[in-house]
């Protein structure tokens, strides 16, 4: 069995019973998280943050954890809802307040709805990605093959 980090103190009885419950699944499936990783979409470091509940599993992840240990996902799933109702949130890093943005923005309505889970918020806008080299080697390579196909038609055109 794995030697568990104690869990956070203060969390809700839901929480800690459901990540005492994925744990126990885990350990019973017999594989370190690493290979838990490889079994599911989900890294070592995320099945890391679910186990020690310092971030909730998202519902397919749960899924995938008791599909891997022949387990009732349904059940678990109850389980789940419960705890992710009271999960504690992570305390709001310090940010002094902007002044040019008096009055109420976008994400502040987000945070302000009960209904969404406070980890799917989100995220802030990223910035346009250009094109990588890959997607230039792919179009490059389109191109070519255009060319080439284009050139072979011209050519038996020619010859006929």
């Amino acid at each position: 069995m794995s030697a568990w980090q104690p869990l956070p103190d203060g969390l809700p009885p839901e929480v800690q019973h459901f990540v005492e419950q994925m744990r126990l699944l885990k350990d019973r499936t017999g594989l370190s998280l690493v290979a838990l990783g490889a079994r599911t979409a989900y890294s070592k470091s995320s099945w890391q943050r679910y186990l020690n509940a310092t971030q909730p599993p998202p519902r397919q992840a749960v899924v995938a954890l008791c599909k891997v240990a022949g387990e009732d996902a349904e059940r678990f799933g109850v389980r789940w809802e419960l705890a992710v109702r009271v999960w504690p949130r992570p305390p709001a890093p310090a940010v002094a307040p902007d002044p040019s943005s008096a009055g109420a923005g976008e994400g502040e309505a987000y945070e302000d709805d009960p209904t969404l889970p406070w980890w799917d918020a989100p995220a802030e806008d990223p910035a346009p990605r250009r094109p990588g080299r890959l997607a230039l080697y792919a179009a490059l390579a389109v191109l070519a093959a255009l060319v080439l196909v284009g050139a072979a038609l011209l050519g038996a055109a020619t010859l006929s």
